[in-house]
C-alpha cells in the first residue's frame, strides 16, 4: 500500500505539473520558455497534509427476538364478552317477588318490565343488572323484562298467599305526580295508619311500593298498596285516594292514568282514568281524589 504522505506529495506534484503547462501555453514569448508554480500550488502542497486517517466499519445489528403468539401474556388478547341476557323470579312472602335481570353489555340502560297488564321502566346499573321487588298480581308470576333494543329475557315463579292479599296499583306514563294514599281504620294524614310511599316505616300488614325509574325522560310509574288479611285481626275500612300534585309538567291538562286491582281472592280488575288537572295558578297543590278507588272492607279472619 502506497504511503499516505506519497500519495498527497503525488498529487501536489499532479497540480504543479497542471499548473506549469498552463503558464507554458500562456506565459512563454518568443524567446526562452520560463516555467513557474502558482502560489496556490504552494498553498494546496501545504493544505493537502492527511493527518489521524482512522478506518471505520459497520456496526452488525443483531435481529430481535422472534416472540411467539403463545408467550404473549394473556392481557394481550381481546377475549370475548358474553352478551347473553338473563332474569330471574324468585318468590317471597306477601306475594312479592324479588326479581333480578343481568345484561352484562347494557350497563346503565333503560329497561321496561311487564309483569300482567304492569308496566314501568328501570335503569340497570353499572355492571348491568337490576334487582328489586315486585308484588304479583297473578298467582303464575311471569315477567317481562326488555332493553330498548328489544332484547330481553323472561323470568316466572309460582306465588302461594296471593288469595290473602288485597292489592291496588296505579300505573301512568310522564311526571304526572300521582300517589296512592291509604288512611286505614280511620288513621288520619300523619298519623301511625298512614300508609304512602313516602311513609318512614312500612307496616308488617301493609305497604306501597313505587317502582319506576323517575329520572328517566318519559318514565312509566307505578305504585303498588298491599293490605295482607291473614296478618291482622282488625275489622274497619281502609280509606284509598289518589292524589297528584299540580306541577309545570301537568298543570292545566288531562293526564291519564290505570288501575289494576285484586280483591279478597278474585280475579284482577283494570280500569283507565282521565284527569283534567287545574291551572297553572295551583302549581303546589295536591288534586285528592277519594272516589277513583272504591275502599277496601276488611273483616277479621
Amino acid at each position: 500500500m502506497l504511503d499516505k504522505h506519497m500519495m498527497a506529495m503525488s498529487g501536489v506534484t499532479l497540480v504543479a505539473a497542471l499548473g506549469i503547462g498552463f503558464a507554458m501555453q500562456y506565459n512563454s514569448g518568443p524567446g526562452d520558455i520560463q516555467s513557474t508554480v502558482p502560489p496556490a500550488a504552494e498553498e494546496a502542497q501545504a493544505e493537502l497534509v492527511l493527518r489521524d486517517i482512522r478506518l471505520t466499519s459497520t456496526v452488525n445489528i443483531e435481529p430481535a427476538d422472534l416472540i411467539r403468539r403463545d408467550q404473549l401474556p394473556a392481557m394481550a388478547f381481546s377475549q370475548k364478552i358474553n352478551c347473553a341476557v338473563s332474569a330471574q323470579a324468585r318468590p317471597e312472602p306477601q306475594a312479592l317477588v324479588a326479581l333480578t335481570f343481568w345484561a352484562p353489555c347494557n350497563s346503565s340502560e333503560r329497561v321496561t318490565v311487564h309483569h300482567s297488564g304492569l308496566m314501568f321502566t328501570a335503569t340497570t346499573d353499572g355492571d348491568g343488572r337490576l334487582s328489586m321487588q315486585v308484588p304479583a298480581l297473578v298467582e303464575n308470576a311471569i315477567f317481562i323484562i326488555e332493553l330498548e333494543s328489544g332484547a330481553g329475557a323472561v323470568a316466572s315463579t309460582k306465588v302461594s298467599d296471593l288469595d290473602e292479599i288485597d292489592r291496588v296499583a296505579l300505573q301512568w306514563t310522564g311526571g304526572s305526580g300521582f300517589e296512592i294514599h291509604a288512611r286505614e281504620f280511620g288513621a288520619d294524614y300523619g298519623q301511625g295508619g298512614h300508609v304512602w310511599s313516602g311513609a318512614a316505616d312500612r307496616g308488617r300488614t301493609s305497604q306501597v311500593l313505587r317502582l319506576g325509574d323517575g329520572q328517566q325522560l318519559l318514565p312509566r310509574m307505578v305504585e303498588v298498596y298491599s293490605f295482607a288479611r291473614n296478618m291482622t285481626d282488625a275489622n274497619g275500612t281502609v280509606a284509598l285516594s289518589i292524589e297528584a300534585e299540580v306541577s309545570a309538567n301537568n298543570c292545566g291538562r288531562e293526564i291519564s292514568a290505570q288501575t289494576l286491582e285484586i280483591r279478597g281472592g278474585q280475579g284482577l280488575r283494570t280500569r283507565d282514568l282521565v284527569l283534567s288537572m287545574p291551572n297553572c295558578n295551583a302549581i303546589g297543590d295536591f288534586l285528592v281524589l277519594n272516589n277513583l278507588v272504591e275502599d277496601l272492607k276488611i273483616a277479621a279472619n
